[in-house]
């Protein structure tokens, strides 16, 4: 069953139009089927026009769908002979990212994903995203032996934030969070990262300081979340839609700021509508990146991964 966001009101009355009347019986007086093509045909207008127009708020939504393809979903759909890797070797098991080794196109590499899963169930199970100190630890690991077999790596980013918990910052959150991004800037291989729904501050940044930073058209990616933005200035969520907007989350606005690479577009209607497709569109996006890639030199790499970063902090000054 398909949900709708609320600003996706008149497509779910039309389409609930289509599923009334394919329950129809065919009288003769109506054309059933002549019917719901024509309303179709609308349901694809009123997506298309409701997509091009969207509002940075209405794309964090769209972010956050429930139905938006995760990590895990990339995972199995585009790692041939993946083979899972867990525990950090220091406290434990994190869930809320997932990783391992396969092979992309041929091509051998270590996949690293921030999982938030897709029922109640398994949104416990991940922590809906948000990764706890072992799991960065993890993910500097399986960096570290990438980095080791020469191996380029893929992030998966999707997470409102590292895990803000008393648990968390007692086993040093703040601390696995930079030596994270430290191992990031550090490696000697491949790293392309890819926003696929939401990058939350830190959290996101862990793991996404890369060579090429690439965002899905309806993801977002920014310090804090538009709701912790209005409740600091504002004092209220009733300006959260103000906070987004000044906040410049999309990805539209961050490839301006030169703050990632390149949008990845989406199936109309957005990735949630068609998950296959965008999985694989994803997948030729980083392939082709990885084969850019691995033409420099360890030691290439890791200036020019720095120096990007470095010029971020330069703009503004």
């Amino acid at each position: 069953m398909t949900t709708y966001l609320d600003f996706e009101k008149p497509i779910a009355e039309l389409e609930s139009k289509i599923s009334e009347l394919r329950h129809l019986p065919n009288s003769g007086d109506v054309d059933i089927a002549d019917e719901v093509s024509r309303l179709q045909d609308k349901v694809q207008k009123q997506i298309r026009a409701t997509y091009a127009k969207l509002t940075p708020w209405q794309r964090v939504q769209v972010a956050r769908h429930a139905e938006r393809p995760h990590a895990q979903r990339y995972i199995d759909r585009l790692i041939a002979d993946y083979q899972p890797l867990s525990g950090d070797r220091a406290f434990g098991e994190d869930a809320a990212i997932v990783g391992g080794i396969g092979r992309l196109g041929g091509r051998s590499v270590v996949v690293i994903g921030q999982q938030k899963g897709d029922d109640t169930d398994s949104r416990i199970k991940h922590n809906f995203g948000m990764p706890r100190p072992e799991g960065y630890r993890k993910a500097q690991r399986l960096m570290r032996l990438a980095d080791r077999f020469g191996v380029p790596v893929v992030t998966l980013v999707d997470t409102p934030g590292a895990y803000p918990g008393l648990d968390a910052e007692a086993r040093g959150q703040a601390e696995a969070i930079a030596s994270s991004i430290d191992t990031c800037l550090s490696l000697g291989v491949p790293l392309v990262s890819v926003i696929i729904g939401e990058g939350g501050s830190g959290g996101a940044l862990a793991i996404a300081s890369a060579d090429r930073v690439y965002m899905l058209e309806n993801s977002v990616y920014s310090v804090i979340t538009p709701e912790g933005c209005a409740s600091i200035l504002w004092r209220s969520n009733a300006n959260t839609q103000d906070a987004a907007e000044a906040m410049k989350v999309t990805a539209a606005d961050l490839k301006r700021l030169e703050v990632i690479d390149e949008v990845i577009p989406e199936p109309m209607g957005g990735a949630h509508r068609n998950a296959d497709e965008t999985v694989d569109l994803v997948g030729k996006v980083i392939g082709e990146a990885l084969a850019e890639l691995s033409k420099l030199d360890p030691d290439a790499l890791r200036r020019h991964r720095q120096d990007k970063f470095l010029a971020m902090g330069k703009k503004g000054l």
